[in-house]
């Protein structure tokens, strides 16, 4: 079996020294893949990421099961800045402001050409390791034209292919150049099975195939919703640095304050800003909450090398200290803001919370609204866009709002720190055992028994 993702499950820095430090990676996919045991005999193919991980596949060093692929760095570039992050990534979030953008010229051509040779070289790589008749899970946008590259070099092989974003609706989907448009449904649709996080995503792509691609063929479509790791989160979040991150962040926010916790990239899909200023409006609405609550928001950089991504950060920084300098006291900050990454004190934000704000316009999924109430001490409310996919599962026991809808989130909130404690509790409870229903280890194995039935 191969795992094929932009992101391995391991990364290398140069030290000073010239040795090599090795560093583990998380997530669902390092779970996922850990639950299929070590005598599997699993290969993960990804790409060096940065100078570490060049050096690295240059000397020959690298970790078993694990192939990384030296890329060109400007082909990388292009490929995943270029076209997976700054197209891709953009077209399946809805988030382009269309008077001027997005613009397809020489340029995004050339870039184009940059993402089919990064497709290409995951593409033979697999092609060449794979044995007989063996399962391959490609993962995400970045490797779009995967399946269909690998189906032609190996036809034996069964190839899966999940998608971790939202899938566009045709007329969305249909900005891209129809040549581009057919190009990636045909490499997708290279694969016998095709995994989405929800049911709206997998049909908004059958629909994009209906349309632009005369159907789906023989690729099967599956359902598979990413849960949250109760055992690693209920055990993380109890260690010692995360109970000195509590003490210290309690004493930021304000002894018996309630709290409003959000923890997000500085993602532009993630809706950051909209967050505070509905804050700020609760704090207008109800000044009764004045000094009663605090928003701790943790928003971290996220591809800072992207101008707007900066600008995006900046304004977030912007919003958050105009807040505090409208309605601050002496003795009370109403948003904690924090940008610097640090997980032990995201764990123990989750432990604190009150209320927890999920509002993005768009987001494949959202862990962070399955995992909180997992964490929280005392039980919380989840305020939840209904945009997210997340809201599938968790938006019948959530408060949901409309993303743009500033004025309802504000009310939301309100809603949600005067919500009684038996109701809090009860809908935690439930949020609970759907946030859970389909852990990191469980969601991977279902994907590939599920791709070996297909077949």
């Amino acid at each position: 079996m191969l795992v094929a993702s932009n992101r391995g499950p391991v990364s290398y820095e140069v030290r000073e020294d010239g040795s090599l430090r090795a560093k583990r990676g998380g997530g669902g996919l390092v779970s996922g893949l850990s639950a299929i045991g070590p005598d599997a005999g699993a290969l993960w193919v990804c790409s060096a990421l940065g100078d570490g991980d060049r050096e690295a596949v240059r000397r020959g060093v690298g970790e078993t099961g694990v192939r990384m692929l030296a890329i060109p760095a400007d082909v990388h570039a292009d490929a995943y800045n270029g076209i997976a992050n700054s197209v891709l990534w953009f077209v399946h979030h809805m988030l382009y402001q269309t008077p001027l953008e997005p613009v397809f010229d020489a340029e995004f051509r050339r870039q184009w050409a940059s993402y089919e040779t990064y497709n290409r070289a995951f593409a033979e790589a697999l092609a060449e390791e794979a044995a007989e008749g063996a399962a391959v899970i490609v993962q995400d946008y970045h490797l779009a034209l995967v399946p269909g590259m690998l189906r032609d070099l190996r036809p034996d092989l069964r190839i899966g292919h999940f998608s971790h974003t939202p899938w566009a609706p045709p007329e969305y989907f249909r900005m891209l150049p129809d040549d581009i448009a057919g190009q990636l449904l045909r490499g997708m649709l290279g694969a016998d099975r095709l995994g989405f996080l929800t049911h709206r995503w997998a049909d908004a792509f059958t629909a994009c195939c209906a349309e632009f691609a005369g159907g789906l063929g023989d690729t099967r479509i599956g359902v598979h919703g990413l849960g949250a790791d109760a055992d690693f989160l209920r055990r993380r979040s109890h260690e010692a640095d995360v109970t000195e991150r509590m003490a210290a962040l309690r004493q930021e926010i304000g002894e018996g304050r309630r709290a409003i916790v959000r923890v997000d990239r500085t993602e532009l899909s993630k809706n950051i800003v909209r967050g505070l200023l509905a804050y700020g409006q609760l704090l207008d609405d109800h000044p009764e909450w004045r000094e009663r609550v605090a928003h701790v928001a943790f928003a971290y950089p996220s591809r800072q090398d992207l101008a707007v991504y900066r600008d995006y950060t900046a304004e977030v920084q912007r919003v958050a200290e105009e807040i505090n300098e409208r309605y601050g006291t002496p003795g009370w900050t109403p948003v904690v803001l924090h940008v610097k990454d640090d997980f032990a004190r995201s764990l123990a934000a989750y432990r604190l919370a009150d209320v927890a704000l999920v509002n993005p316009i768009r987001d494949g999924m959202n862990l962070v609204a399955k995992e909180v109430p997992v964490v929280s001490d005392e039980g919380c409310v989840l305020v939840l866009s209904r945009e997210a996919g997340a809201y599938e599962e968790l938006g019948e026991d959530a408060i949901a709002v409309n993303p743009y809808d500033v004025t309802a989130t504000a009310r939301a909130l309100h809603a949600a720190l005067t919500m009684g404690p038996e109701e809090r509790a009860e809908r935690t409870k439930r949020l609970v055992a759907a946030a859970t229903a389909l852990p990191p280890a469980q969601w991977f194995l279902e994907q590939l028994q599920s791709l070996r039935a297909a077949v």
